[in-house]
């Protein structure tokens, strides 16, 4: 009989280091009177003494919640660089190719047999003619930052345009083809990273531009570092501001250094070299030849299936429904065993824990417990990318100097 007390005792701590147990066959609910399956269990000869003494000391304890507390935060952290680097991307990637779709510009490559679109002799006409805060004036390419590289160009430089647009037109420069500076600004970390690579052009790259009915093919001609107030290199002539524009220049500004607060500018410089049109075809920089000869738009990339997603509000939705049918499901099944185990002296009551306590609060046996955790956890990441995020790099400071917003 003590050979058999010792074994039944080795069994439930096992089975408490997993946070599960395995009921007796006199125990089918959470209503059983502890005191009689007590009794049930001493009659078989088997100890069945309370454990409910806590393993560590109430210090042990605090630290340990001050350590989940911690790799929370860390977290929390981690999934705000991602959000920044990567979710911004995607959102500013599908309001991009919504913005493009409602304009209804001509596809150059749309018929059969593409063209190389002849440069055209004299000054090239202006386009767009008084544009308004927000409106879709250009779509620029830098092949210098891959084939698929394609940017909006609106408006303005406020924080909702270059957030969310793309790059954004600084409204007192001149505009594509004009005489003197066209000057545009992008960020460099997050949102899309449009001038993330700025550091790798090179001298004679092209830069493409392309408004709705023309073509203007730019040549990086050099970059410099500045100060944010050196407000001159989107002047018409940043070369001299005093002295009147004499080139047909493109102008791109945004943050160094990178992946920091931005304390300084990096701006690049380029000449126009050409424009042609629209409706002739595309530009020798945007071509490939097949194997057949034939011309082809080297920019065919579709827009990615999680660009799609116009909201993560459904997926949090999704996901908290299925919590909440599960949740039911478990504990018209199950109930909640963990917590009874506890109740009845199977296991020991378990140390302070916020992660282990909002376990024990989910009904079902322990493979159900944790997949509903991780649907509430789930749904929380997606709430912090779909609101907590936003708000907090548009209100707190230190967050909002590391937003990377880019404008001179």
């Amino acid at each position: 009989m003590k050979h058999a007390s010792g074994q039944h005792s080795s069994s439930l701590d096992s089975v408490d280091e997993l946070g599960q147990f395995a009921e007796p066959n006199n125990i089918s609910d959470g209503n059983d009177d502890p005191s009689s399956a007590n009794s049930a269990a001493a009659a078989a000869g088997v100890s069945r003494r309370p454990q409910n003494r806590r393993s560590g000391g109430w210090g042990w304890q605090v630290v340990g919640i001050v350590a989940e507390i911690l790799v929370t935060l860390g977290l929390i952290c981690g999934l705000y660089v991602v959000w920044q680097l990567w979710w911004t991307g995607v959102e500013a990637e599908h309001i991009q190719n919504e913005t493009r779709q409602s304009v209804g510009w001509s596809d150059p490559t749309a018929s059969d047999s593409t063209s190389i679109a002849a440069a055209q002799e004299g000054d090239p006409p202006v386009q767009p003619e008084n544009p308004q805060n927000g409106d879709l004036i250009a779509e620029i390419y830098i092949p210098r930052f891959g084939n698929q590289w394609v940017r909006n160009i609106v408006e303005g430089t406020d924080a909702e345009q270059l957030n969310k647009h793309g790059m954004g037109h600084y409204p007192d420069s001149q505009l594509p083809g004009e005489l003197g500076n066209f000057a545009v600004a992008g960020h460099r970390t997050g949102y899309g990273q449009p001038l993330g690579d700025v550091d790798k052009m090179q001298e004679g790259d092209s830069i493409v531009v392309r408004t709705q009915d023309y073509w203007y093919v730019y040549k990086y001609t050099s970059y410099k570092i500045v100060l944010p107030e050196d407000t001159y290199v989107v002047a018409p002539n940043p070369e001299d501001p005093t002295v009147a524009a004499t080139k047909r220049m493109i102008t791109l500004t945004t943050c160094e250094p990178k992946y920091t607060a931005p304390t300084h500018r990096w701006i690049v410089f380029g000449e126009l070299q050409y424009w042609a049109k629209v409706s002739d075809g595309i530009p020798q920089e945007l071509s490939t030849t097949d194997s057949n000869g034939a011309v082809k738009f080297t920019n065919t990339e579709e827009v990615s299936a999680v660009a799609r997603l116009q909201s993560l509000q459904p997926l949090i939705m999704m996901l908290l429904i299925a919590y909440v049918v599960l949740f039911l499901a478990a504990a018209v099944a199950w109930r909640w065993p963990a917590r009874r185990a506890i109740r009845l002296g199977q296991r020991r009551k378990p140390d302070l824990s916020i992660y282990g306590g909002l376990t024990r609060l989910q009904p079902g046996v322990f493979p159900v417990r944790l997949l509903l955790m991780a649907l509430l956890l789930v749904a929380g990441a997606a709430a912090l990318f779909q609101w907590g995020f936003p708000w907090a790099a548009s209100t707190i400071p230190f967050l909002r100097d590391m937003s990377s917003y880019v404008t001179v």
